[in-house]
């Protein structure tokens, strides 16, 4: 699986932080039947490694489960284990270095272009800029400028009125998470997730249908109702 054609394809990724496991996985299904088809489990979650092995293993191919949060060596070989597909670090952590020894896709933090240089020096696959938010979608097309090649996301502050502004600065892609989950991870209704997923989607590919792989429909996902 190449991590960085799927993020740039797709365009976003949702960043699930729920105050337990059903809750978490809920929003999972939510998000794949409303059509968001890479979605990161932060470690922040109670029993997350639990979380995105059971994600895994009732969703289909077309759809990526990532683990967010990843500080340690000792998670990244748990997340590894539970059979994420890729790994999200807010920065340069001992479990960013563990996931590239072991093989997993990983989206590192970085915010300096010092940092940007220095996670992709150590394996990076993609470099999260975090917290996007604090600098704007101008702060990409200046990094962007002496590293035209960098492959950026966005991440921290984004959300659906302001995705395209990143994506049309330079970023690969972007990562949302409290903008969309909302207060669908402590007991939110899940109709007002999938709402915010249709919007988000709409926002970042406003001219034609979805590109990358195939969504799942309504039938292949548990009811978002739950």
């Amino acid at each position: 699986m190449d991590l960085l054609t799927e993020l740039t394809e797709r365009r976003v990724f949702a960043i699930i932080r729920a105050d337990g496991p059903e809750r978490a996985l809920d929003c999972v299904r939510t998000l794949i039947a409303a059509g968001i088809t890479a979605l990161e489990v932060s470690l922040t979650t109670p029993d997350a490694v639990e979380v995105i092995a059971r994600a895994r293993s009732e969703s289909g191919p077309a759809v990526l489960i990532g683990a967010g949060t990843v500080l340690t060596a000792h998670q990244a070989e748990s997340v590894a284990a539970a059979g994420a597909e890729f790994a999200v670090t807010p920065a340069l952590t001992k479990g960013a270095l563990r996931s590239v020894e072991l093989g997993v896709p990983l989206v590192c933090g970085a915010l300096t272009p010092t940092e940007v240089v220095a996670a992709l020096e150590c394996g990076a696959t993609a470099v999260k800029v975090f917290p996007a938010g604090v600098h704007g979608p101008g702060y990409f097309r200046e990094l962007l400028a002496p590293l035209p090649t960098a492959p950026l996301v966005a991440v921290g502050g984004v959300d659906a009125a302001r995705a395209p502004e990143y994506l049309a600065a330079g970023a690969r892609a972007v990562g949302v998470g409290s903008p969309l989950l909302g207060e669908a991870g402590t007991g939110g209704p899940q109709e007002a997730l999938a709402a915010r997923a249709r919007d988000l989607l709409a926002a970042v590919r406003p001219a034609g249908p979805l590109t990358g792989p195939a969504v799942p429909g309504p039938d292949s996902a548990r009811s978002a109702d739950r």
